[in-house]
């Protein structure tokens, strides 16, 4: 509560973005947004200056806020997928453990269609979805992110000028082809597939 009051006051009635991280059901985010609106209001009874523009977002770190009722893609303002740890629990494997590290991969293709889950329900009410975590400041793997149909990336700043390039080079229809067949093909990753087909047309993902 002491945070929300902070943040709405610190925006002196400019627009603000507020995030909720490793929100796990629909309620949680439900609760959160409604503690933010009431300190809007108490806010403005008091007479001071609130957001003129008040955007409430959640991060989708766990499995379980995928699969919540189509209410919270339709309530939630926006959705950032925390890519770390949502790998690390849908994979059931501590991406620190050198010994699991190899169950760990963003290009398997359960997951990318876990992904796709998301961005389907999102797209139903227009909710804009935003990808941060290492895999988004990894050429191929924001290749891949790009295809299935994510466009705001989240990353470090030198990984920019590596994934527009090799983003720019190639056109996503073919990348979501080499996808699919693979997957129809039944194999569990894409990373082979497509480092061989960026390799065949010559395109540089270092």
């Amino acid at each position: 509560r002491m945070q929300a009051q902070a943040l709405i006051r610190g925006s002196r009635g400019r627009p603000i973005r507020l995030l909720f991280p490793l929100v796990t059901e629909f309620e949680e985010f439900l609760s959160a947004k409604n503690l933010v609106l009431e300190e809007i209001r108490k806010e403005k009874k008091i007479g001071h200056d609130v957001p003129d523009d008040v955007k409430i977002g959640a991060m989708l770190e766990t499995p379980s806020l995928a699969f919540a009722d189509e209410k919270f893609f339709k309530m939630v303002d926006f959705i950032a997928i925390g890519g770390n740890d949502l790998k690390q629990f849908f994979f059931a494997a501590d991406r620190g453990n050198e010994l699991v590290r190899r169950r760990y991969d963003s290009l398997n293709l359960s997951y990318i269609e876990f992904l796709k889950n998301i961005l389907s329900k999102a797209a139903k009410f227009k909710t804009p979805v935003s990808y941060c975590g290492e895999d988004a400041g990894k050429p191929v793997e924001a290749l891949a992110l790009a295809a299935i149909g994510i466009r705001t990336l989240s990353m470090r700043a030198s990984a920019i000028g590596p994934v527009k390039l090799l983003i720019r080079s190639v056109a996503l229809k073919d990348v979501t082809e080499v996808i699919n067949r693979a997957r129809q093909q039944g194999k569990t990753s894409v990373r082979k597939d497509l480092t061989d087909w960026l390799a065949k047309i010559k395109a540089s993902h270092c």
